[in-house]
């Protein structure tokens, strides 16, 4: 049985802002735990004919504020459910913070910040100088990394997966699904019970920087349940079954 309280997680890790476990794995910042297992995993996916490649790993949280407040600017792209790109002027402040959340998390809010998650992609399945766009097209089954992601989800059932889950692996309604994203479970589990909307909104509450954040801190509750929260149903069977009645995730 897993033991919830095995772990001390520090409420720096949990909003980004100490890199001090992060170490670098192919040029890419990721939390020293997940290594070992993150490499067996790319040692079987190339038995099968796949190069499991990083496309992001640790992200803080000046990254993440810097991302959010482009958006919310409107210096980044924006895009609906179907990929379109959406009009921010036209939207209330309410419509414009949902449509950044359903493909960003909030600074202090992101699984990146803790180092166990990590986008993934297949370099073998295209050229070198291939610019991974981390869209749906690229990851459903006809799509150019498909192939990989449908051995993913073959290793995942069979419980092959050291570990790793998809946190993001089907709509609920907040963050659009995600193939690419992947999660440690036996370190995320302890963030995200770690993690709850008091100490986010007292993180928040101290930045004059970030980009809406009256609404935000309005409707924190609502955006912690639909768009942070993941459910204990999403991990692997050991810890659903440990995390489940704590439903803070």
């Amino acid at each position: 049985m897993l033991n919830l309280n095995s772990h001390d997680i520090s409420t720096e890790l949990l909003l980004g802002l100490d890199e001090s476990a992060m170490i670098m794995l192919d040029g890419i910042l990721v939390h020293q735990d997940i290594v070992a297992p993150l490499i067996s995993l790319k040692a079987a996916a190339a038995s099968s004919g796949f190069e499991l490649r990083i496309a992001s790993g640790f992200r803080s949280f000046e990254r993440q504020l810097a991302i959010w407040n482009a958006k919310a600017a409107g210096e980044r792209v924006l895009l609906d459910d179907a990929g379109l790109v959406l009009d921010c002027a036209s939207l209330s402040e309410s419509e414009l913070m949902a449509a950044i959340l359903r493909w960003s998390a909030l600074p202090g809010a992101s699984r990146h910040h803790w180092g166990t998650d990590i986008d993934v992609y297949d370099a073998a399945a295209v050229a070198s100088d291939y610019q991974v766009q981390l869209t749906p097209t690229e990851v459903a089954d006809e799509g150019v990394f498909g192939p990989f992601h449908k051995w993913l989800d073959g290793e995942f059932a069979a419980g092959r997966g050291n570990g790793f889950f998809r946190p993001y692996n089907i709509d609920r309604g907040g963050i659009a699904p995600e193939r690419w994203h992947l999660s440690y479970a036996p370190l995320a589990a302890f963030c995200d019970l770690a993690l709850h909307a008091e100490l986010l909104q007292q993180a928040l509450q101290r930045r004059e920087d970030l980009r809406l954040k009256n609404v935000i801190l309005r409707e924190l509750p609502h955006i912690f349940r639909r768009y942070i929260a993941v459910p204990a149903s999403c991990y692997p069977a050991s810890y659903a079954d440990a995390l489940r009645g704590r439903e803070v995730l």
